[in-house]
């Protein structure tokens, strides 16, 4: 909102939640006329029919790095690494992409 210099004029008006998952309950309860939220909780959800949103363009925010680690004690460490092949793999990123995120930059392992 910074960049967009309308932080100003909101700032006064805004809640946060305690997480995402709030801030988007907040919304869908109409406790909120509005709320910024990843696009991964709209897609599939009754957000994505019950009103309408808007993709904040990705000039406008920093991006959001997230990881996937296979944990050395987990118990099933092949059904793991098959899922984490899945997942970096071009199923996987088909399927993230469908749900909102951007497709891996890497491939799998």
């Amino acid at each position: 909102m910074d960049k967009s210099r309308l932080y100003q004029g909101v700032s006064s008006k805004l809640v946060l939640g305690e997480n995402v998952s709030q801030t988007a309950q907040f919304v869908q309860s109409g406790a909120a006329d509005i709320g910024i939220i990843p696009l991964s909780l709209i897609i599939g959800s009754p957000l994505e029919t019950e009103g309408s949103y808007w993709e904040v363009p990705a000039d406008l925010h920093p991006r959001v790095e997230q990881g996937v680690v296979v944990l050395k004690r987990t118990k099933a460490p092949e059904l793991a690494q098959q899922f984490l092949q899945v997942l970096l793999g071009a199923e996987g990123s088909q399927i993230m992409t469908r749900y909102g995120y951007q497709a891996p930059a890497t491939a799998a392992p």
